[in-house]
């Protein structure tokens, strides 16, 4: 018999970031565990959470899985009669009903022995159990006086198949049929008929919507609707979304106020505080400005919601009121006043203090000013007070806000608004997609902040390893690919790194980049094989290639070079040059000429970065080349013709893969 298996647990408050990954692991362990027991397939099921709630809905579920046939390999066939005979009684069989198998390692004896089907009754406690402590949960904790451990205090297991109640017990909990509703709002205790109307009668009887995702659109539905009415929108909130969909189990959404006098704050400040502290949902107006509104998305659906507003009106409060103490207090001392006292925080052990890493960072930024022909003198004004804020009490609260704090506290201390701005901009970008530095006073700011971190954390081997990067070196240097790809910064990636190692880990770091941007794997390869200086020069260098793919003549020439460096390769030391009047053979000399008329044109564009046209350009050398290779024989007996023609292979392979190693094109 068949039918649908409902387990749930039933606790006391989850982690609400980790709420929804727990169902999800929850559902494919079960399942995982019923498909190796043969009593479910290993597809289908739907998981629920809530924040006092584990469960798993899973279809056609056997009451008993078929028996099956296995077989147990023995010894081998030349083994003693005592040993097979053993092997034989093992196995429940007489010794005439054993098999004989050739295997790698000789003949063996193999007995096939018939296994009874797994019953649910039997296997689905350990298959629950094994599943909950394969759970992605760090810390577990102990409850009453028993030996189980989960994340939370469990008080309640659902064990039903169809309409029969499995028995047995897990983390010391017997199972049942009985659920419970909202706390407040719905029934206690709800005694289920069967599993397929779980999800119903909770809804119904329980008010509790126990799917995670069809709670979550409810809630931004509501939000929605509600900004709508309040003349407001909301911005990009989807990890606070996610977590007050694992603090609620019936969710209703009410606006708050706060009083107009905050906005005096920066809304930073305030947005951070109701988002991170209380959970709440600010709103703005059309232009983004924060007003004095806020959306609560409250657990309870009451009639006359102003009880809950105006206890949520109330504790918001004093959260706002610890943002202006601490906006106030900071602008009572000057940035550059708080720059000496950065020598009393530690950056590391091997590397100084924050104090000599801003010296650092002053000395690198007016250097790469002076290289894009910026203001240097702002440039180390802005590295010089770059990490002042550190030391304030907003940042100190809310460590998120460093930089951004920096920027208002340079303003209110009448600092140039290009130091003031590189100084929140010299983060940038914090993560993948994030917005890059505009002005080249911020960009030479935000790169020798990221420079100095990759080139002193390498210096003492605090290198990423496999998943683990605590310094963020893979973002870093990202971020220094980013700012000198997109903002075309004409800056030599040589000038500033010398570490091989380090220079190695920002290639990669740009082929993953560059792939991410739609250029195929080859394409750049073609041109980061070459180990370009100016990484701002990358992007007209792949597109130049990808011109060049596109040709008919490209995949000929691809070969043709990739031919071309194997001969070089094998050659070891190449003529810088060649003597055309050594080239003897109508088709080497075709080339040549052929080669001697183009080669202005080519040079003229690569001069000029009109890469594409370069590349296209080298593509009318196809004919030549193909007939150079099928009548011309590079190795000559002559010794004078043979190195004749590696040279000029040798200026023909240089002329061609300056923009990019065409042979990583070859298929």
């Amino acid at each position: 018999m068949t039918a649908t298996l409902l387990v749930e647990l039933l606790t006391e408050e989850l982690p609400p970031k980790s709420l929804r990954a727990l169902s999800e692991a929850l559902l494919q362990g079960i399942t995982k565990g019923l498909a190796n027991a043969q009593l479910a397939s290993s597809a289908g099921g739907k998981a629920f959470a809530t924040p006092r709630r584990l469960a798993v809905l899973i279809p056609d579920v056997a009451s008993e899985a078929p028996d099956r046939i296995s077989e147990l390999t023995g010894p081998s066939t030349k083994a003693p009669e005592q040993a097979v005979a053993g092997f034989a009684r093992k196995a429940g069989l007489p010794i005439s009903s054993l098999e004989r198998r050739a295997t790698p390692k000789g003949e063996v004896y193999v007995a096939r022995v018939k296994v009874k089907g797994a019953v649910l009754e039997e296997a689905l406690p350990s298959i629950v159990e094994d599943a909950l402590k394969a759970l992605p949960i760090p810390k577990v904790m102990r409850w009453g006086s028993g030996e189980a451990q989960f994340v939370r205090p469990v008080h309640g297991l659902v064990m039903l198949h169809g309409e029969r109640v499995i028995p047995g017990t897990v983390l010391d909990i017997n199972s049942g049929r009985d659920t419970s509703g909202h706390r407040f709002m719905g029934s206690g205790k709800i005694s289920l008929k069967s599993a397929d109307e779980y999800e119903k009668r909770l809804s119904a009887e329980g008010m509790v919507m126990a799917d995670f995702a069809a709670r979550r659109a409810e809630i931004e539905q509501q939000l929605g609707e509600t900004a709508g009415r309040e003349g407001g929108g909301l911005d990009e909130h989807a990890d606070l979304l996610d977590e007050v969909t694992a603090l609620v189990e019936h969710p209703s959404v009410y606006t708050g106020k706060f009083d107009p006098a905050f906005l005096e704050v920066p809304q930073e400040c305030l947005i951070l505080t109701m988002r991170q502290n209380q959970k709440y949902f600010p709103l703005f107006d059309a232009g983004g400005k924060l007003q004095p509104k806020f959306l609560i998305v409250s657990n309870m659906r009451v009639a006359d919601p102003r009880h809950i507003i105006g206890g949520n009106e109330r504790v918001v409060r004093p959260r706002l009121e610890d943002a202006r103490f601490f906006y106030n207090q900071d602008r009572k001392i000057r940035l550059e006043a708080r720059v000496p006292d950065l020598t009393r925080v530690v950056y590391h052990n091997k590397l100084g203090t924050q104090l000599d890493r801003v010296q650092r960072i002053q000395l690198l930024s007016g250097r790469i000013a002076r290289a894009l022909q910026a203001d240097a003198i702002l440039a180390e004004r802005a590295a010089w007070l770059s990490k002042a804020d550190l030391l304030t009490g907003m940042v100190g609260e809310f460590p998120e806000l460093q930089g951004i704090m920096g920027r208002y506290y340079a303003l209110h201390d009448g600092e140039p608004c290009e130091v003031a701005d590189a100084i929140e901009a010299h983060y940038r970008p914090r993560f993948a997609g994030d917005r890059l530095p505009e002005h080249p006073v911020s960009c030479a700011v935000a790169l020798a902040d990221k420079l100095d971190a990759l080139i002193g954390l390498f210096s003492i081997g605090q290198t990423p390893t496999g998943d683990k990067d605590p310094f963020g070196l893979r973002r870093a240097a990202v971020g220094v690919v980013r700012i000198l790809a997109e903002r075309g910064l004409p800056l030599s990636l040589k000038d500033y790194v010398e570490d091989a190692a380090l220079e190695n880990f920002i290639y990669e770091r740009a082929r993953g980049y560059f792939q991410e941007q739609g250029y195929t794997a080859n394409e750049v390869e073609s041109v980061l094989s070459l180990r370009p200086e100016r990484l701002d020069l990358v992007p007209r260098q792949l597109e130049a290639v990808r011109a060049f793919a596109a040709l008919p003549e490209a995949e000929s020439l691809a070969a043709a070079n990739k031919r071309i460096g194997n001969i070089l390769k094998q050659a070891g030391n190449v003529r810088p040059d060649f003597d055309m009047a050594l080239l003897v053979l109508p088709e080497e000399k075709a080339l040549a000429t052929t080669f001697a008329r183009l080669r202005p044109d080519v040079d003229r564009a690569f001069r000029s970065l009109d890469y594409t046209t370069a590349l296209k350009t080298l593509a009318s050398l196809k004919a030549p080349v193909d007939a150079f290779f099928d009548k011309v024989m590079v190795m000559d007996k002559d010794a004078k013709v043979r190195d004749n023609r590696i040279g000029f292979l040798g200026t023909l392979h240089g002329t061609m893969n300056r923009i990019a190693d065409l042979s990583k094109l070859a298929k």
